[in-house]
């Protein structure tokens, strides 16, 4: 890289570090492209894919103050970002995998014992909760798949009510706009 290419690469570091957009704006528009392709080599899903550079992105934002150039560039810490995101990403899959593997099983055992599950919908809100934020998230497992109340809620996650209540109105607002949608579909 020449002296004025390499000042020039400096420049916008020194920008993002120090919360300009626009340096952001032009950081995305140079690097999601790679990032992108990176992701969608590995999860092999176009909206997977998006969600994991997106997610990479406001990562970079939100954490540009460790961002070290005299460590990496750029772009090696972009991707460093970008796997821990697709291995997120992973790992949610995993996780839906395991509970739909365990619904199946419930299922058989309740279809003996008990009343029947919509299993596409269980999948559906499971696959819904692992699209919301990782705040989020964890408030809606605790809420459903724990049994807490909010204050409990608030109280474990040390995070205030009011945060509590809004993660589990938006969350509910968001599964009841998507099954209303799967419901008019089917």
């Amino acid at each position: 890289m020449d002296d004025a290419a390499g000042d020039a690469e400096s420049a916008l570091d020194a920008r993002f570090r120090a919360g300009d957009e626009r340096a952001l704006a032009e950081i995305y528009r140079r690097w999601s492209p790679v990032v992108y392709t990176f992701a969608i080599r590995s999860l092999g899903d176009r909206s997977d894919a998006e969600d994991a550079t997106q997610k990479t992105f406001v990562s970079a934002w939100t954490s540009r103050s460790s961002f070290d150039p005299a460590k990496a560039k750029l772009s090696t810490w972009l991707i460093a970002i970008a796997k821990r995101r697709i291995a997120d990403t992973h790992e949610a899959r995993a996780r839906i995998r395991a509970l739909h593997e365990e619904l199946q099983r419930t299922a058989l055992v309740d279809e003996v014992h008990g009343p029947e599950i919509d299993l596409g919908e269980t999948i559906l809100v499971a696959g819904e909760l692992e699209r919301l934020e990782p705040d989020a998230q964890r408030v809606m497992r605790l809420a459903f798949f724990d049994d807490l109340t909010h204050q409990e809620i608030s109280d474990r996650l040390q995070m205030p009510l009011g945060t509590v209540k809004s993660h589990i109105r938006r969350s509910l607002l968001r599964l009841k706009t998507r099954l209303e949608v799967t419901h008019v579909a089917s």
